[in-house]
């Protein structure tokens, strides 16, 4: 009966966990946005589309390649895999819009920003 109700609990955690990191994760979308010439979304739902594309491109990337897409995860190339999957993001999220050199100022913001918390903004 423990055992059932311990893995209830852990599903509830793991969902709450999963909204927060989608939060904060869309707080630091507005902050790149400010922050970068070249970047910018508009509205507070795709801000949080976003956050749910890039989480899932970064997911895709990590099971896929093997990589760490945080930008500075896995070195220059875990930069470039992130600005490119902010690039893309565009393309599935209204209101997005994101030239090169937004990708790659806004990969380096990620960075600077993610460097701030105690663990990844994109972890799984």
């Amino acid at each position: 009966m423990n055992d059932n109700n311990d893995k209830n609990q852990s599903v509830g955690g793991s969902l709450l966990r999963w909204i927060g990191r989608m939060i904060i994760i869309a707080i630091i979308l507005a902050i790149v946005s400010f922050l970068t010439p070249g970047f910018s979304i508009n509205g507070l739902w795709s801000y949080l589309l976003a956050a749910v594309i890039i989480s899932l491109l970064d997911y895709l990337v990590e099971k896929l390649m093997g990589i760490n897409a945080t930008p500075f995860g896995n070195g220059i190339k875990g930069f470039l895999i992130s600005a490119v999957i902010l690039y893309l993001a565009q393309f599935v999220v209204p209101n997005m819009h994101v030239n090169i050199w937004g990708a790659l100022i806004g990969a380096l913001v990620v960075g600077i920003v993610d460097a701030f918390f105690p663990n990844q903004v994109f972890e799984k």
